[in-house]
């Protein structure tokens, strides 16, 4: 069953890289004690994602920190490295933090697969935003497939 409002974020490892190398980070120490603004999309350098998703939440990144936000982060079902080179050349510099599920393990904990093997991606992330509050997800807006109208920065930011 799909993660809900009121939920508890489970425990899964994801990984970001850095010009140090690739570190492991606990959904515990990512989401324990701070706000998070969580929003995953199906993958890096993807025409929406690219265009309009990230980028959205870049823009919007003071706002969302003015508004309480400890850690902005975008989840993808890819590794540390695409992850990494996506945000350099989205520019993303330290408004977001880049995670990388590369195993599919933390998206198949939330139960917000996206099953893209029709058309060659395999298991992905279904495209959604969430806020957290100390490990407990406050608000969470999950898209249809090939949509993007409620995962959007803007939304989130209209629920704060």
């Amino acid at each position: 069953m799909a993660i809900n409002v009121g939920d508890t974020i489970p425990s899964a490892t994801l990984r970001h890289k850095d010009e140090n190398g690739i570190h492991e980070i606990t959904t515990e120490e990512l989401f324990g004690g701070k706000t998070v603004a969580l929003f995953a999309l199906p993958g890096a350098f993807t025409p929406t994602c690219s265009a309009q998703h990230l980028p959205g939440f870049v823009n919007n990144a003071a706002a969302l920190k003015a508004k309480g936000v400890d850690t902005i982060t975008c989840l993808s079902v890819n590794d540390a490295f695409v992850m990494d080179a996506w945000g350099q050349a989205q520019n993303v510099g330290n408004t977001v933090l880049m995670l990388a599920d590369g195993n599919c393990e933390f998206t198949q904990a939330v139960d917000l697969v996206l099953d893209a093997s029709g058309g060659g991606m395999g298991q992905r992330s279904l495209r959604y935003s969430m806020l957290v509050e100390d490990g407990v997800v406050k608000q969470l807006n999950v898209e249809a497939p090939g949509q993007f109208e409620k995962s959007t920065a803007e939304t989130m930011l209209g629920q704060m």
